[in-house]
């Protein structure tokens, strides 16, 4: 899961991309709030912590112009004002909600969590695709009784895969989203991580595997029944 944090305390903005990395989430961070705008329109990312007061161009104002035009990414909006007013503000601009400064490490935790869960497949602690399933809590990908530990790489690609079964994700998609916007990563790389998904997906005797669509990217399928 990517986050973007739009954010020009550069001390605050430091420290949360920490804690989010810390807890197994990808996080960008941007101080101008016109350059923000231009990250979000990529809509790569799966949530955004968004400041009202930045240079540029305002939380509020680059709120409701991604809503006009229909990007509906997630917005938890930080802000020192924590008047009725602003908050109100806020959820009528199209924020999902808000966290007035300061507050704690595992209070946005649990805000990110809420709002992460809106709209995506959840069974329990796990993601699943036929006799697949992904282990949030342990990154272990399992097939009946066996499972395999996945790296955080390759956590992310299969959780990304498991979240859009038998859609084909484009190769700059999967970069962008595991790797960020500004990574000097190449295609290379994704063709690296999935070969290692592959093998591991052939040793645990899972009828899913990972389908190439040449000169476009990777898709999960099911090769043996169809019970998707």
């Amino acid at each position: 899961m990517r986050l973007l944090i739009v954010e020009d305390e550069t001390a605050l903005a430091e420290a949360l991309t920490e804690i989010l990395k810390q807890n197994g989430y990808l996080a960008d961070a941007v101080a101008n709030g016109a350059e923000a705008l231009e990250y979000i329109r990529t809509q790569i990312y799966d949530l955004i912590l968004l400041d009202i007061m930045l240079p540029g161009m305002d939380g509020l104002s680059i709120l409701r112009q991604i809503r006009q035009e229909k990007i509906f990414t997630p917005v938890i909006l930080l802000t020192a004002k924590a008047e009725v007013d602003d908050i109100v503000a806020g959820l009528d601009a199209g924020s999902d909600d808000y966290l007035p400064k300061p507050f704690s490490t595992a209070e946005l935790l649990a805000r990110v969590r809420a709002l992460s869960r809106r709209g995506q497949q959840y069974r329990e602690n796990a993601l699943s695709c036929d006799d697949l399933s992904l282990q949030k809590s342990t990154m272990e990908l399992c097939c009946g009784e066996n499972a395999i530990r996945l790296g955080q790489k390759e956590y992310q690609l299969m959780e990304l895969f498991l979240r859009n079964p038998r859609q084909v994700l484009p190769k700059e998609l999967l970069l962008t989203k595991i790797w960020g916007l500004d990574t000097d990563t190449d295609y290379n790389n994704v063709e690296v991580y999935i070969s290692f998904l592959r093998q591991k997906l052939h040793a645990l005797g899972t009828r899913v595997s990972i389908k190439t669509s040449r000169g476009v990217g990777y898709s999960l399928e099911i090769t043996k029944g169809d019970s998707l």
